[in-house]
């Protein structure tokens, strides 16, 4: 994630050298004291401090500390901000400020299940607001609400960087292009069996893709070692000063893969290539998570973008 680095200051007006509006602040934060009393008590301070401990002597280490924190979480408990706040000397008005600066980051607590709908022009005018007005509906929430059951979180986005597949909605990382409103009851239905029980040698919306490098163009595909029945995408990976290999699955949609390494969830790796030992470059984040997307360039003409956060499922495949 391309971001400012931050240091701790004094004068909290001067985080990112934005002034915000404290008092603004101080009222939403009581809020959620409301709202999220009872979920501060699951909180494990010890887990905080870990976390912290991992990140806080890395460039923009609260940053990486507040993405780890929601991976585990699923959202950002006022207790884990306070913790981080006296444990790495940011005033808690610096740690709230980047946690309401980035989309990625919620204070409040995300359901189950992810539903974000693209309200960018070129989705608006395809019939993107009534897409969102049957999700409403469906779910019984507005948009950046939350089920009572905590199942679902119906949020809305300007783009989604898939315009010509508009009106697009993004399930637990999925994207569904060209939605009308009679999808939606069945695509809900399918989130809550869990779309990774999905027939993927049935399942039309799920096809192999062949890739290579954007730095060299030398093919990624490896035969020698089959993921899904098919071969499979070889690049290596690094994170935590560990590197190794890893093994994508090139059938689009599915998020089968295989390493030499135990990668925590909510990780964010490195990805290269084997050839030219380039780092892949991210040229866009995660919409989902905000982690960076990879590219890789598809034998025929596009890009797949993947989410390189261990255990967010968001890709995104454009068509040159």
């Amino acid at each position: 994630m391309n971001t400012p680095e931050l240091a701790p200051s004094r004068n909290p007006r001067e985080a990112f050298g934005i002034v915000r509006n404290t008092d603004n602040m101080k009222q939403q934060s009581t809020t959620l004291n409301t709202d999220n009393n009872n979920a501060l008590e699951d909180v494990a301070s010890e887990r905080i401090l870990t976390i912290v401990e991992r990140h806080n002597q890395e460039n923009n280490g609260l940053i990486a500390i507040l993405e780890d924190i929601q991976a585990e979480w699923n959202y950002l408990p006022e207790k884990a901000l306070r913790i981080v706040s006296e444990s790495t000397g940011y005033s808690l008005v610096d740690v709230y400020g980047v946690a309401t600066f980035y989309r990625s980051f919620s204070l409040r607590p995300r359901g189950k299940h992810l539903v974000c709908a693209c309200l960018g022009t070129a989705c608006h005018v395809r019939g993107a607001p009534r897409i969102v007005q049957e999700l409403e509906q469906q779910l019984g929430i507005q948009a950046g609400e939350t089920t009572p059951d905590r199942e679902f979180t119906l949020e809305t986005v300007n783009c989604l960087g898939a315009c010509a597949l508009g009106p697009v909605v993004v399930i637990d990382g999925r994207y569904f292009s060209k939605v009308r409103k009679s999808m939606i009851h069945p695509l809900l239905d399918e989130a809550r069996r869990g779309f990774d029980k999905t027939d993927i040698r049935k399942d039309k919306r799920i096809f192999p893709i062949d890739v290579s490098c954007p730095h060299c163009n030398h093919n990624l595909m490896d035969e020698t070692f089959a993921v899904d029945g098919y071969p499979s995408i070889k690049v290596s990976i690094s994170f935590d000063h560990k590197d190794g290999w890893l093994r994508l699955s090139c059938l689009y949609g599915s998020y089968n893969s295989s390493t030499e390494l135990d990668v925590p969830m909510g990780t964010i790796v490195k990805f290269y290539c084997p050839h030219c030992r380039v780092e892949l470059p991210s040229t866009s984040n995660c919409s989902i998570c905000g982690a960076p997307m990879v590219p890789m360039l598809v034998y025929g003409g596009g890009i797949v973008k993947i989410c390189s956060r261990r255990g967010c499922k968001s890709h995104m495949l454009d068509l040159i």
